[in-house]
């Protein structure tokens, strides 16, 4: 009888043991396969309105199974819901143009700062917050465009000699709310001091066509409408309209020519479309990597020929129609001075009546 006990009780164990191992080797599979599948999500909010992004956003999905959610906004509607949801925001990335306006996303204590060796090898330290907490992806450059039938180049030179007497009712240009003119004199007052800045500011003012009026597209066609003969312009509204479905806009382009000022003194004005990681970002190491994806060599590329933008990483040569304009000297200064300078030019710009 204790035999038949015993034996029993052996029996039994060893098939608790098994039963209780096969679960393991069963879990344990399930648990990887879950991994493979769902790698998470990313969520963006962006001002950007283009389809080269969203297939840009597709490939990174394709090659990190990571899904970007992406929500698009006007800048200023996107910050104030940033600032809104606190830390309720399902937000992990904040992307928009101008450093100016991420600067104001980072002064309003939005973003965090995203340490990563991979966007600091891919993007000059100039063309990133001093802090990282944002970090440019494409460029622009804000330049001088002329009418081809009434301008010669060789009369143009710089920012500054548009204020003298010789283009009195001839300059075209935004408005002053506008950031990219904000940020054009924010780094004039870097590089020359808040009284030669006001200076350049009242000479422009007092040589404007027209009051001040439309986007940077308004001015290229107003000049061609005889408003005007030269005007300050972001490069790629040029490079949209030249390849514009409206053929207006295409023979707009073709009339006007693209001229890089400050080549013998500071260099050409520039600006980015940048991205910063949110400081309430709930899936932040995803975050981080779309942002090193978006800086990489082949996403550079896309942004550059679809977009007209000119590529941050150093080793992506720009478009063809891009090259075409030339090479240029850049203005030297880390574009977080135009959002840190962003008050005092709007100061200025008002006390000149820049409209």
């Amino acid at each position: 009888m204790k035999k038949i006990l015993f034996g029993f009780l052996f029996v039994l164990s060893f098939a608790l043991l098994a039963a209780c191992s096969g679960g393991n080797e069963e879990a344990q599979p399930a648990d990887n396969d879950s991994e493979k599948k769902d790698k998470g999500v990313v969520n963006l909010y962006t001002s950007r309105h283009y389809e080269a992004d969203d297939e840009i956003y597709a490939a990174f999905t394709k090659e990190t199974g990571i899904k970007v959610n992406v929500v698009k906004g006007e800048e200023n509607e996107l910050i104030e819901r940033l600032s809104r949801e606190g830390a309720a925001t399902e937000a992990d990335l904040f992307m928009t143009s101008d450093a100016g306006r991420l600067h104001w996303a980072k002064d309003k204590n939005l973003l965090q700062r995203a340490d990563s060796k991979t966007l600091a090898a891919n993007i000059p330290e100039n063309l990133r917050d001093k802090d990282n907490q944002w970090f440019g992806l494409t460029k622009r450059a804000r330049v001088i465009v002329y009418s081809k039938d009434r301008v010669k180049p060789s009369e143009l030179s710089t920012y500054e000699d548009l204020t003298d007497a010789k283009w009195k009712g001839k300059v075209l240009v935004r408005p002053s709310e506008n950031v990219y003119n904000q940020s054009l004199l924010a780094s004039f007052i870097t590089l020359n001091g808040e009284d030669k800045a006001k200076e350049w500011a009242k000479g422009i003012v007092g040589n404007m066509a027209r009051d001040p009026q439309g986007g940077d597209r308004d001015q290229a066609k107003a000049i061609v409408a005889g408003e005007g003969d030269v005007a300050i312009m972001n490069t790629y509204y040029v490079g949209v309209m030249a390849n514009s479905e409206d053929p207006e806009e295409v023979k707009v382009a073709e009339k006007v020519g693209v001229f890089f000022p400050n080549q013998e003194t500071d260099g050409t004005h520039i600006n980015v479309s940048g991205a910063g990681l949110t400081k309430h970002a709930k899936n932040k190491e995803n975050a981080i990597k779309l942002m090193e994806f978006l800086s990489a060599e082949e996403s550079q590329g896309k942004f550059a020929e679809a977009n007209f933008e000119y590529p941050v990483n150093p080793n992506v040569e720009p478009s063809e129609l891009l090259k075409s304009w030339g090479d240029f000297k850049a203005q030297e200064l880390n574009l977080s001075e135009l959002g840190e300078n962003n008050a005092a030019a709007v100061k200025l710009l008002n006390e000149v009546g820049w409209k």
